[in-house]
């Protein structure tokens, strides 16, 4: 297997990992997306769309979609588990996991790419040609202050988001997060329920990869 990543990206780090937490050792091929290296011909024959991570099977078979890696990784390597054990836990850490991929890193991602000058020309991941929207940045914001909130709340009420465990939910979590750090919309200072689960998820040795 090989995985095709970014060490930049907070989708490919999700990946990467889910792939230490399952002590794994697959192969990374790293792409920059900053400078389209994933709109080449040569990834897009990998992955027509664009997008990274890329998990590509020695048969050849490519799995896309961080979410769609986890459940073959898990399926084939079932512990430590980090989708869930009985039905209800795996739809409360999909669920959770889903909340934060598409309320936390798209709005955060909306944030960012609307204003990157390296992404000038490309406001939505996978594509280019599509211009930045400047009023999505302050949507952006105001979607991401939002997910914080939530979350802060979730987290007052659980040790962890998706469960009373380490899950996967956590790990897109902790990846939203340290996205929104990074590109200057991190979470107020005062949300001490955040503060306590990050410091205490960012001290697993997976999150250093």
């Amino acid at each position: 297997m090989e995985l095709y990543d970014c060490q930049m990206a907070p989708n490919p780090r999700r990946a990467r990992i889910f792939i230490a937490e399952k002590n794994l050792d697959i192969p990374k091929r790293e792409l920059n997306i900053l400078e389209g290296e994933n709109l080449k011909e040569e990834y897009l024959k990998i992955n027509p769309w664009g997008l990274l991570p890329s998990l590509v099977l020695d048969d050849g078979t490519v799995i896309t979609e961080a979410p769609c890696i986890f459940q073959y990784l898990e399926s084939l390597h079932p512990e430590p588990n980090l989708l869930g054990k009985d039905p209800i836990e795996k739809a409360q850490i999909q669920a959770w996991e889903r909340f934060s991929e598409f309320n936390g890193s798209q709005a955060i991602g909306e944030f960012f790419r609307n204003q990157a000058e390296p992404l000038a020309d490309r406001a939505m991941p996978g594509f280019s040609g599509l211009a930045q929207i400047p009023e999505l940045v302050e949507r952006g914001k105001k979607r991401a202050s939002w997910y914080y909130d939530q979350l802060e709340t979730r987290l007052a009420q659980s040790k962890y988001v998706g469960s009373d465990r380490y899950s996967a939910a956590d790990i897109t979590a902790l990846c939203t997060i340290d996205f929104g750090k990074r590109v200057g919309l991190a979470y107020p200072e005062n949300f001490e329920n955040i503060s306590r689960w990050h410091e205490e998820v960012s001290e697993r040795p997976a999150t250093q990869v």
